[in-house]
């Protein structure tokens, strides 16, 4: 679990503000809504599929550029 250190007259606000920057930059927060609920195999394999062909798309679009 990252944490932080408040600095000496730092508002509490700016604290939780770099603490919630902290744990988005290490990719908690993905990891939570990817646990959020129990996803099917199945699931998995086309979430993939599609993203994979997306990512194949791009790069082809970026080609003919």
């Amino acid at each position: 679990m990252p944490f932080i250190r408040i600095k000496g007259d730092e508002p509490l606000e700016r604290a939780l503000r770099r603490f919630k920057r902290k744990l988005d930059r290490e990719g908690l927060f993905k990891e939570l809504k990817k646990h959020e609920h129990y996803e099917k195999p199945s699931q998995q394999r086309r979430r993939k599929l599609l993203r994979a062909k997306q990512k194949e798309r791009r790069i082809l679009n970026e080609s003919l550029s």
